[in-house]
């Protein structure tokens, strides 16, 4: 189980699979340089970073699903402590970012959509929901895909959610963290600690 977590009241968690792009997205909402890797897996705990006299974190936690070179009972082992920390703090979590990676994620859910089988980043989000936690789906890397609405709709309905996807704001959010462009994810969180009446977190999104 993963420790040193900050005691603060207030958090927001940043989860998904290995290479999606978290930790340039953690780099871009804090201003704060994250090791950020080409090879998965380079986060293996959270990153937590904490404003000190404020009662606010955002943490990074380690990605999760298939990795290159990393053995299945260590990726099991990291999806475990990822999910069990967020059980643990769930309370606490005003907001669950499910990053995912725009080109690449509804191959990966068909792919791994089998009889038994659950997509790990439809069952992240559904795990969120089970907890009453909002979710909000950075779609990353979308600079590099070209039918912008026809994915972002068949990813809503992968996620059980009708489309267009225009009509959940406060879910899904385009984004392009190596670029900077990431405006849609703070409007979307903006929504959420509004209705939270957390307004006093607006200056971190």
């Amino acid at each position: 189980m993963f420790e040193n977590r900050p005691d603060r009241d207030a958090e927001v968690i940043l989860i998904g699979r290995s290479n999606v792009g978290k930790s340039t997205l953690m780099r871009e909402l804090t201003g704060h340089d994250v090791t950020t890797g080409s090879n998965p897996g380079v986060t293996k705990k959270p990153n937590h970073y904490d404003w000190g006299p404020e009662d606010f974190v955002i943490t990074d936690l380690p990605g999760f699903g298939y990795m290159r070179g990393v053995p299945d009972d260590v990726r099991e082992r990291i999806k475990t402590d990822v999910v069990r920390y967020i059980e643990a703090n769930a309370e606490k979590i005003l907001v669950g970012i499910l990053v995912v990676d725009g080109k690449a994620v509804i191959d990966i859910i068909d792919r791994h959509s089998g009889e038994n089988e659950i997509p790990h980043d439809v069952e992240m989000f559904g795990f969120l929901q089970e907890l009453d936690i909002p979710a909000v789906v950075a779609v990353n890397k979308m600079d590099k895909v070209d039918d912008r609405d026809e994915r972002l709709d068949e990813l809503a309905e992968r996620l059980g959610l009708y489309p267009p996807w225009q009509q959940f704001d406060d879910v899904f959010a385009p984004i392009s963290a190596k670029r900077g462009s990431i405006e849609p994810l703070n409007e979307a969180v903006r929504q959420h600690l509004h209705e939270q009446k957390r307004d006093d977190l607006f200056k971190f999104f």
